[in-house]
Protein backbone atom coordinates (compact mmCIF):
# COMPACT_ATOMS: atom_id res chain seq x y z
CA UNK A 1 0.00 0.00 0.00
CA UNK A 2 1.01 3.51 -0.66
CA UNK A 3 1.86 5.66 2.39
CA UNK A 4 1.17 9.41 1.54
CA UNK A 5 0.11 12.50 2.60
CA UNK A 6 -3.00 13.95 1.40
CA UNK A 7 -3.93 17.78 1.45
CA UNK A 8 -6.94 19.48 -0.05
CA UNK A 9 -7.08 19.07 -3.64
CA UNK A 10 -7.11 22.54 -4.21
CA UNK A 11 -4.73 23.39 -1.89
CA UNK A 12 -2.57 20.92 -3.10
CA UNK A 13 -2.48 22.03 -6.42
CA UNK A 14 -1.19 25.56 -5.65
CA UNK A 15 0.98 24.08 -3.16
CA UNK A 16 2.84 21.91 -5.61
CA UNK A 17 3.21 24.90 -7.96
CA UNK A 18 6.21 26.88 -5.98
CA UNK A 19 9.46 24.47 -6.22
CA UNK A 20 13.18 24.19 -6.71
CA UNK A 21 16.83 21.86 -5.83
CA UNK A 22 19.02 18.51 -3.34
CA UNK A 23 21.53 15.52 -3.56
CA UNK A 24 24.21 12.78 -1.40
CA UNK A 25 27.79 12.18 -0.07
CA UNK A 26 30.29 10.77 1.71
CA UNK A 27 30.24 6.87 2.76
CA UNK A 28 26.78 6.95 0.57
CA UNK A 29 26.03 3.66 -1.34
CA UNK A 30 26.79 5.30 -4.56
CA UNK A 31 29.80 7.34 -5.82
CA UNK A 32 30.08 11.11 -4.70
CA UNK A 33 30.43 13.42 -7.18
CA UNK A 34 31.70 17.09 -6.97
CA UNK A 35 29.06 19.50 -4.92
CA UNK A 36 27.22 22.16 -7.39
CA UNK A 37 26.90 26.17 -6.30
CA UNK A 38 23.46 25.80 -7.84
CA UNK A 39 22.35 22.76 -5.95
CA UNK A 40 22.03 24.76 -2.40
CA UNK A 41 25.09 22.73 -0.85
CA UNK A 42 23.90 19.57 -1.85
CA UNK A 43 26.28 17.09 -3.25
CA UNK A 44 25.69 14.63 -6.56
CA UNK A 45 25.23 10.81 -5.54
CA UNK A 46 23.77 7.76 -7.69
CA UNK A 47 20.68 6.38 -6.60
CA UNK A 48 20.89 3.73 -3.67
CA UNK A 49 20.14 0.18 -4.63
CA UNK A 50 16.24 0.00 -3.47
CA UNK A 51 15.41 -3.15 -1.52
CA UNK A 52 12.66 -4.25 0.95
CA UNK A 53 14.20 -3.98 4.54
CA UNK A 54 12.73 -5.68 7.30
CA UNK A 55 12.69 -5.30 11.27
CA UNK A 56 11.09 -6.48 14.74
CA UNK A 57 8.39 -4.18 16.08
CA UNK A 58 10.41 -2.94 19.63
CA UNK A 59 8.73 -3.42 22.60
CA UNK A 60 10.14 -1.21 25.00
CA UNK A 61 9.01 2.38 25.20
CA UNK A 62 11.16 5.42 25.41
CA UNK A 63 11.76 6.93 28.74
CA UNK A 64 9.77 10.14 28.84
CA UNK A 65 12.61 11.67 31.85
CA UNK A 66 15.11 11.61 28.39
CA UNK A 67 15.44 13.43 25.46
CA UNK A 68 15.75 11.19 22.22
CA UNK A 69 17.16 13.36 18.89
CA UNK A 70 17.95 11.65 16.12
CA UNK A 71 19.90 13.37 13.94
CA UNK A 72 19.93 12.63 9.86
CA UNK A 73 23.02 13.37 7.52
CA UNK A 74 22.21 13.96 3.76
CA UNK A 75 23.75 14.59 0.53
CA UNK A 76 22.44 17.94 1.65
CA UNK A 77 23.72 18.31 4.85
CA UNK A 78 22.22 17.32 8.15
CA UNK A 79 18.76 18.33 9.90
CA UNK A 80 17.83 17.08 13.59
CA UNK A 81 15.03 16.50 15.64
CA UNK A 82 13.79 15.82 18.77
CA UNK A 83 10.90 13.15 19.25
CA UNK A 84 8.00 13.38 21.20
CA UNK A 85 7.16 10.05 23.21
CA UNK A 86 4.25 11.28 25.05
CA UNK A 87 2.51 11.90 21.99
CA UNK A 88 3.48 8.70 19.85
CA UNK A 89 5.12 6.55 22.19
CA UNK A 90 4.66 3.21 20.10
CA UNK A 91 5.95 4.99 16.44
CA UNK A 92 8.93 6.89 18.42
CA UNK A 93 10.21 3.96 20.35
CA UNK A 94 9.66 2.21 16.80
CA UNK A 95 11.87 5.40 14.70
CA UNK A 96 14.52 4.73 17.50
CA UNK A 97 14.67 1.49 17.64
CA UNK A 98 15.02 1.89 12.82
CA UNK A 99 17.72 4.10 13.93
CA UNK A 100 19.83 1.96 15.68
CA UNK A 101 19.53 -1.14 13.30
CA UNK A 102 20.59 1.38 10.20
CA UNK A 103 17.15 0.94 8.75
CA UNK A 104 17.39 4.84 7.25
CA UNK A 105 20.95 4.89 6.11
CA UNK A 106 21.37 4.58 2.42
CA UNK A 107 17.91 5.36 1.60
CA UNK A 108 16.26 8.28 -0.11
CA UNK A 109 13.49 11.05 0.54
CA UNK A 110 11.00 9.42 -2.31
CA UNK A 111 8.15 12.41 -2.05
CA UNK A 112 9.40 15.97 -2.24
CA UNK A 113 6.18 18.42 -2.50
CA UNK A 114 7.35 21.83 -2.71
CA UNK A 115 5.67 24.20 -0.11
CA UNK A 116 3.91 21.10 1.55
CA UNK A 117 6.30 18.05 2.86
CA UNK A 118 9.10 15.91 1.93
CA UNK A 119 8.97 12.01 2.74
CA UNK A 120 11.27 9.57 3.29
CA UNK A 121 11.99 6.35 5.52
CA UNK A 122 11.13 3.87 2.49
CA UNK A 123 14.04 1.56 1.64
CA UNK A 124 12.32 0.27 -1.81
CA UNK A 125 11.75 4.15 -2.69
CA UNK A 126 8.40 3.43 -4.04
CA UNK A 127 5.93 4.44 -1.32
CA UNK A 128 4.79 1.29 -0.64
CA UNK A 129 7.78 -0.11 1.19
CA UNK A 130 7.77 -0.47 5.35
CA UNK A 131 9.60 -2.76 7.70
CA UNK A 132 6.97 -5.47 8.11
CA UNK A 133 5.25 -3.85 11.22
CA UNK A 134 2.76 -1.46 11.97
CA UNK A 135 2.57 1.00 15.16
CA UNK A 136 -0.63 2.87 16.46
CA UNK A 137 -0.80 6.29 17.83
CA UNK A 138 -4.13 8.03 17.54
CA UNK A 139 -3.34 11.36 17.34
CA UNK A 140 -6.18 13.92 19.20
CA UNK A 141 -8.87 15.90 17.57
CA UNK A 142 -7.07 18.85 17.73
CA UNK A 143 -3.76 17.97 16.43
CA UNK A 144 -1.65 20.35 13.90
CA UNK A 145 1.08 19.86 11.99
CA UNK A 146 3.46 23.41 11.72
CA UNK A 147 6.36 23.91 9.52
CA UNK A 148 9.04 21.57 10.56
CA UNK A 149 6.16 18.91 12.30
CA UNK A 150 8.11 15.73 11.82
CA UNK A 151 4.92 13.05 11.71
CA UNK A 152 4.41 9.10 10.03
CA UNK A 153 2.70 8.54 6.52
CA UNK A 154 0.12 5.77 6.20
CA UNK A 155 -1.86 4.46 3.57
CA UNK A 156 -5.20 5.94 3.44
CA UNK A 157 -7.42 2.89 4.19
CA UNK A 158 -5.02 2.67 7.45
CA UNK A 159 -6.62 4.16 11.03
CA UNK A 160 -5.44 7.37 12.18
CA UNK A 161 -1.95 7.19 13.85
CA UNK A 162 -0.73 3.84 11.85
CA UNK A 163 2.66 3.96 11.06
CA UNK A 164 5.15 1.71 9.82
CA UNK A 165 8.56 3.48 8.80
CA UNK A 166 7.60 6.02 6.58
CA UNK A 167 7.82 9.63 7.96
CA UNK A 168 7.47 12.97 6.38
CA UNK A 169 8.65 16.64 7.22
CA UNK A 170 5.90 19.83 6.63
CA UNK A 171 7.94 22.37 5.18
CA UNK A 172 5.11 25.13 5.73
CA UNK A 173 2.64 26.41 7.79
CA UNK A 174 0.31 26.76 4.63
CA UNK A 175 1.36 23.29 3.62
CA UNK A 176 0.79 21.56 7.44
CA UNK A 177 -2.47 23.35 8.03
CA UNK A 178 -3.95 21.42 5.13
CA UNK A 179 -3.20 18.32 6.68
CA UNK A 180 -6.32 16.65 9.06
CA UNK A 181 -5.25 14.98 12.10
CA UNK A 182 -4.72 11.41 11.17
CA UNK A 183 -1.05 11.28 11.29
CA UNK A 184 1.21 10.49 14.31
CA UNK A 185 3.63 13.34 15.44
CA UNK A 186 6.68 12.10 15.99
CA UNK A 187 8.46 15.04 17.13
CA UNK A 188 10.10 18.55 15.83
CA UNK A 189 12.79 19.48 13.78
CA UNK A 190 15.29 21.46 15.98
CA UNK A 191 18.28 21.99 14.12
CA UNK A 192 19.44 21.89 9.99
CA UNK A 193 15.98 23.95 9.17
CA UNK A 194 18.00 25.56 6.41
CA UNK A 195 18.77 21.78 4.98
CA UNK A 196 14.84 20.96 5.25
CA UNK A 197 14.29 23.81 3.22
CA UNK A 198 16.83 23.07 0.59
CA UNK A 199 15.62 18.99 0.39
CA UNK A 200 11.65 20.67 0.18
CA UNK A 201 12.56 22.89 -2.80
CA UNK A 202 13.66 19.72 -4.97
CA UNK A 203 10.10 18.88 -6.06
CA UNK A 204 8.44 19.29 -9.18
CA UNK A 205 4.73 19.31 -9.70
CA UNK A 206 4.11 15.44 -9.73
CA UNK A 207 5.70 15.37 -6.59
CA UNK A 208 9.10 13.67 -7.51
CA UNK A 209 12.50 14.85 -6.34
CA UNK A 210 14.36 16.84 -8.72
CA UNK A 211 17.90 15.66 -7.04
CA UNK A 212 18.96 12.21 -5.74
CA UNK A 213 18.69 13.28 -1.63
CA UNK A 214 19.75 10.49 -0.13
CA UNK A 215 19.93 9.67 3.93
CA UNK A 216 23.62 8.74 4.56
CA UNK A 217 23.24 8.01 7.91
CA UNK A 218 21.08 8.30 10.88
CA UNK A 219 21.82 8.68 14.70
CA UNK A 220 20.41 9.10 17.57
CA UNK A 221 21.38 10.74 21.16
CA UNK A 222 19.87 10.42 24.13
CA UNK A 223 20.03 13.11 26.95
Amino acid sequence: MRRTIAATGLALAALALAGCGGGGGGDSAGGTTQTSAASGGCTDVQPPAPGARRARKPRRRLDPAKTYTVTMRTSCGSFSFELDPKASPEASASIVSLVEKGYFDGTVFHRIVPGFVIQGGDPTATGTGGPGYRTLDPPGAGTRYPKGTVAMAKAGNEPAGAAGSQFFIVTSDQGGAQLTPVYAVVGHVTAGEDVVDTIGSLGDASERPTRIVEIERATVEVS
